[in-house]
């Protein structure tokens, strides 16, 4: 590598010194702070639990919405929403007058740390567990980026190799399964051993999260097998970092039904069909496990009914905040031009649907558990090197794991 691409790169107005070692960046999704915990209780995490003396744990916030999406192009670009443009998986295009997935690298505003340091002639690979990512995530990048979903279907021109499965050794996993988190990771390992890339991002998916509450069988079994490829990381010698895109939170009474509000049949009955539109920025192709609820929403309304309905959803049990379009833009770091008119964050224990007919929660074979809302917010932000001195004040997010780990890490 010729002193040129040592420098510090400047990436969407932040630097990154050049990698000495190689980075490791992990997003764990649905990783509320308790599900490492209580592994490490459990004694099925030793490598996590060896970090107390050797490692950084910090706790950071999430962006909100705290979906997937947001916050892993918040992770990647190292801005909040405002500056990337993508606030939900899902949401209304005005340009379009539909409603559409934002998983089109068209939607993004900024360039990724991934593109930077490639372009820069750093080696870079990215491993997604959920195909919806892999395009935003792989924008203008030169490398490594594929998913676990479609491991099989991998080319050197679109992929930037060949033949994943047969050097992972595992079938394609079904996308709801534990096994399509476990792709990732063993597909990190090998392309460490077999690549060494100077920067690598690995991104699951919260199947399990979503499933399984900290502490319980499944999980701690989840928490193993990833403890087992971060040590096999660290023995490479790679700096690590490891974050969320959001927690995860029980959306259910006592008796373990969902606390739903539906906002659209609401609407629609305070106001007439078609006045009010609801939309839930968690919708994916991936529902069986959530069935598109989640606790924040966004609502378009007559310019006339902005202030009768905002006084009248804070009053919905299940409510925690009902924000203008500008309140939500400045709180949140959202781009103004892709939010609704109101947005809506439901309390821990609840979830915000459009209408009864519109979610089908067959696929729930156990109480709901979601995000989206505040009381997801906080994450893990832990590294398997110390720091330097950090300031005591500082706010820090789960976007902040690359400036972590190339810039203070020992």
């Amino acid at each position: 590598m010729n002193a040129t691409h040592r420098k510090a790169l400047t990436v969407n107005g932040r630097d990154y010194r050049w990698p000495e070692r190689p980075v490791v960046v992990v997003c764990v999704d649905g990783c509320e702070p308790d599900y490492i915990n209580q592994s490490i209780e459990a004694g099925v995490a030793p490598f996590l639990a060896g970090l107390k003396d050797r490692g950084t744990c910090l706790t950071a916030d999430c962006v909100v919405p705290s979906f997937t999406n947001p916050n892993n192009l918040s992770i990647v670009t190292g801005t909040p929403p405002a500056v990337h443009g993508i606030c939900g998986n899902f949401f209304w295009d005005r340009d379009a007058g539909a409603e559409v997935m934002m998983n089109d690298a068209k939607y993004l505003r900024a360039g990724t740390i991934f593109a930077a340091f490639s372009d820069a002639g750093a080696k870079v690979a990215v491993i997604t567990a959920k195909d919806k990512l892999r395009s935003l995530l792989g924008h203008q990048m030169q490398g490594i980026c594929f998913s676990s979903e479609k491991a099989d279907q991998v080319t050197l021109a679109g992929n930037g190799l060949t033949d994943i499965v047969g050097l992972v050794g595992m079938p394609v996993p079904s996308v709801y399964s534990a096994a399509l988190s476990e792709f990732v990771f063993a597909a990190g390992v090998k392309l460490m051993a077999r690549e060494r890339p100077d920067l690598m991002y690995l991104s699951t998916t919260d199947y399990v999260q979503h499933k399984a509450a900290p502490g319980t069988p499944q999980a701690n079994d989840f928490y193993a097998m990833m403890d087992r490829y971060l040590g096999e990381l660290d023995a490479m010698g790679a700096a690590i970092v490891v974050t969320a895109d959001h927690g995860m939170n029980a959306k259910t009474d006592a008796f373990g039904r969902p606390n739903i509000v539906f906002l659209q049949d609401l609407l629609d009955g305070w106001y007439g069909a078609g006045i009010a539109r609801v939309i839930l920025p968690i919708t994916d192709p991936y529902v069986v496990h959530h069935g598109a609820l989640g606790s924040y929403a966004t609502v378009y309304l007559p310019l006339d009914r902005i202030a009768d309905a905002a006084r009248r959803i804070a009053a919905l049990p299940g409510v925690e905040l009902v924000l203008s379009r500008a309140d939500a833009c400045a709180k949140f770091e959202l781009p103004p031009d892709r939010v609704g008119d109101l947005v809506i964050v439901a309390e821990r224990l609840s979830v915000l649907g459009s209408s009864v007919g519109r979610h089908d929660l067959s696929g729930l074979d156990v109480p709901l558990r979601s995000h989206g809302g505040v009381s997801e917010q906080r994450v893990p932000l832990i590294a398997n090197r110390p720091c330097t001195a950090l300031p005591a004040d500082r706010r820090w997010r789960n976007f902040d794991a690359f400036d972590l780990a190339l810039n203070h890490l020992q």
